[in-house]
């Protein structure tokens, strides 16, 4: 056999090996985003919790992955048993802590928080919703990326985030809801802000369960986050032109 044809060989195998090392990597990462993710389903020890963030980290599974792969989609779990009425509030409120511990744990690891401040974002659930789980993943990882973030709370209403926005001047206005039900409060606000004369001087990303790209496009919103890390992925694009 020609030297020609035993390289051939010699760089198929090392194909073969490193394909099969990265399938067995993948399947591994699967494991444990499922591990994670089935913790805090089951509302179990914070302390295995951390354990499994921890080894998910020693195999480069890279913090964002944890977050969104791991402790979102538990947390979306815990949130479809809350609808069905398998969980009350106190299994859901004990979920969400779990996950709001992990990701601080995870924030030093994120991207470094700049000393020059990389923009800044007003942020908040609309009138009619109390809910403010994602909003917070959320906040914490612009935080985490650089970002001053003013958050105005739960059940805000659209004069509220107008008089903010003349206050602070910021780049970006982030209008969270869960409810299908306060979706109209969203198209409230991008009204609002035009009636103030000041939504040319802002982008508006939309975040939450019940928010669609059709919506957000029907209201006029600049993007819709389907997750956290879209989110800031989004505000990081903008604030880079």
């Amino acid at each position: 056999m020609s030297s020609s044809c035993y390289l051939l060989e010699a760089y198929v195998k090392i194909y073969i090996s490193l394909e099969l090392l990265s399938w067995w990597r993948e399947i591994k990462s699967m494991d444990l985003h499922e591990k994670i993710a089935n913790t805090i389903v089951n509302l179990e020890d914070s302390n295995k919790l951390g354990t499994l963030i921890k080894e998910a980290l020693e195999k480069k599974i890279s913090p964002n992955e944890i977050i969104e792969k791991g402790l979102r989609k538990g947390l979306e779990k815990v949130g479809q048993k809350f609808e069905m009425g398998e969980y009350f509030l106190s299994e859901l409120l004990f979920a969400a802590s779990m996950v709001e511990d992990a990701i601080r744990v995870l924030m030093p690891l994120l991207s470094a928080r700049s000393t020059e401040n990389k923009g800044t974002i007003i942020l908040g659930t609309v009138r009619g919703d109390i809910h403010d789980i994602g909003k917070n993943i959320f906040k914490m990882l612009m935080e985490a990326n650089g970002f001053k973030v003013y958050d105005l709370g739960v059940d805000v209403r659209p004069e509220d985030f107008v008089d903010k926005v003349k206050e602070v001047k910021p780049d970006i206005v982030g209008l969270s809801a869960l409810l299908t039900t306060t979706l109209p409060e969203m198209k409230v606000v991008i009204e609002e802000l035009k009636r103030a004369g000041v939504r040319e001087k802002v982008k508006v990303l939309l975040g939450g369960n019940a928010v669609t790209e059709e919506f957000g496009k029907k209201i006029g919103a600049d993007k819709v986050a389907k997750d956290a890390v879209q989110g800031v992925n989004f505000c990081k694009e903008w604030i880079a032109k």
